[in-house]
């Protein structure tokens, strides 16, 4: 209880402005959700057939898994808020559609006979008696969406929508029970109160009701996108991908730059997302700059030719075809690398190595059937992750799990699986006291970091260049795991161990 309060005082603003973009992307759906569906409900009412093909298609539309959404919706929108929200309408039609539509079929026949023998035209009697009679039924039914829509919401993080989910998926990859619950506490209780103040509407006229709802969306809505306007051209947005690294570089990116320029507004956005989501946040202008890895970069973002073999090329080598192809394929640039190498590994716990005579990677082919293995989804797809293994190598585990990055290192730590993939940075290497294998057929290629910009954004801002290039050549391998050793496990802000850092190598003044 003490750590969930201390790390609810520690971010409390943090989790302020998590919980307005939480409720802003929420009601935007949802008054857009309303916008589609109660007019469409009340015109089908009269052509029953196709009314309930339309209940058919928002049931199917409900059914998909949200993560698949999400992947579906990423190569024709980008990431970010805009294919989050589309998949909250998208799960918002059925409570509402459905509610709209059964209410207003099933109002009495004498009524709408009474309304007609009084001489109401359609439209007076839709707004006089059949929206009132129907209207706790509507409210009902906006109510169900808005509750779905904001514990669906969570997911937004996922694809750097922001929002509360940025606390759930931060505690889950640095294995902070309180950073997962205050997320998730916070999402339950934004359900509890907007269900309950939707529920006093349903007392309302429904003028009043269906009035204040959509005032209420407006209001948000257009503050959404006012600050979003107001910010958009001021502000140098460096992302980051999940995890403590990411974030430890992002927070020094921020700090040079300010350094160079203190007029400079720089936004950060830590643990934005997965590779492909950052990647395309940059291509589609919604970020300006985010570290990326030069065997990442051969590996999954450009197009190169068969021939070429990225584990053997020297880091130099990776660098400069990385960079090359980069600027021919994206007009992007990456600036030069720091020193240390993030580079895949294997990874077992070292009274296991030492149990079964473990140093390298072809060691494993004498125990191969008897191991447990414990993968990133990623990894086991990747040519120079698990199918390298397979080939390369010759191996073939017995048993390979996949599992979200944070929790293998739990499971290996807990005896549940015997090898995982790792990177040769990882904070967790030290704290479940794991040992590398050697990678004695070269397998994977090199992973030097640098950061990641667009041509057009590298030219018009050379003093934010110079400044990051202070950063090449920089940091071991030794002093990144320390620094994510001490976030990870020494709980320590990304922020103040960046700035520690920069300190300690004279690129900043102590008391900047």
């Amino acid at each position: 209880m003490n750590a969930l309060l201390e790390t609810f005082i520690e971010r409390k603003d943090e989790l302020l402005s998590a919980t307005l973009t939480h409720i802003g992307i929420s009601l935007t759906a949802l008054l857009i959700a309303i916008v589609i569906t109660v007019p469409l409900a009340i015109w089908l009412v009269n052509h029953r057939k196709v009314g309930e093909v339309v209940l058919q298609i928002t049931s199917v539309l409900q059914t998909i898994p949200s993560l698949a959404l999400l992947g579906l919706l990423i190569p024709f929108v980008g990431i970010g808020s805009t294919p989050a929200l589309i998949a909250l309408v998208i799960y918002a039609l059925l409570p509402i559609f459905q509610n709209t539509y059964v209410g207003l079929s099933e109002i009495d026949p004498a009524l709408e006979e009474a309304a007609t023998a009084f001489g109401m035209s359609r439209l007076r009697r839709l707004f006089k008696v059949d929206l009132p009679i129907a209207m706790p039924i509507i409210i009902s039914g906006i109510r169900s969406a808005l509750v779905l829509i904001i514990g669906t919401a969570t997911l937004a993080a996922l694809v750097g929508g922001g929002g509360l989910g940025n606390f759930i998926l931060l505690g889950i990859d640095r294995n902070n029970l309180a950073l997962t619950l205050i997320g998730a506490i916070a999402s339950a209780l934004l359900a509890v109160i907007f269900s309950g103040l939707i529920r006093m509407l349903q007392y309302m006229k429904p003028k009043w009701s269906l009035g204040i709802i959509l005032t209420l969306c407006l209001m948000i809505v257009g503050g959404t996108i006012y600050e979003q306007y107001q910010n958009r051209e001021e502000t140098v947005r460096i992302a980051g991908k999940l995890g403590s690294e990411p974030d430890i570089l992002i927070n020094m990116y921020k700090e040079l730059i300010e350094e160079a320029d203190p007029n400079m507004t720089v936004e950060l956005k830590s643990n934005f997302g997965k590779t492909s989501f950052v990647f395309n946040a940059l291509k589609s202008d919604e970020v300006d700059i985010y570290p990326e890895f030069t065997g990442t970069v051969l590996d999954s973002l450009v197009s190169v030719p068969e021939s070429l073999d990225a584990s053997q090329l020297s880091p130099e080598e990776t660098y400069q075809e990385a960079d090359k192809r980069l600027k021919e394929q994206f007009d992007m640039t990456l600036l030069k690398p720091m020193a240390y190498q993030n580079t895949y590994a294997l990874a077992v716990r070292d009274d296991y190595a030492k149990d079964h005579q473990l140093t390298t990677i072809s060691d494993l082919k004498a125990i191969s059937q008897q191991v447990q293995a414990g993968f990133t989804l990623e990894f086991i797809d990747r040519d120079d992750g698990y199918k390298g293994i397979q080939s390369l190598y010759d191996l073939q585990f017995g048993d390979v799990a996949s599992m979200e990055p944070s929790l293998r290192y739990e499971a290996i730590g807990n005896g549940d699986i015997d090898i995982t993939d790792a990177y040769s940075t990882d904070s967790q290497l030290e704290e479940y006291h794991l040992k590398l294998l050697e990678d004695d057929q070269q397998l994977f290629a090199s992973y030097q970091g640098a950061p990641l910009m667009r041509q057009e954004f590298y030219d018009d801002h050379p003093k934010i260049v110079e400044a990051l290039n202070q950063l090449a050549g920089q940091i071991t391998e030794e002093e990144m795991a320390k620094m994510n050793y001490a976030v990870n496990v020494e709980e320590k802000d990304a922020q103040e161990v960046a700035h520690d850092y920069l300190v300690a190598h004279g690129l900043v003044e102590e008391g900047d």
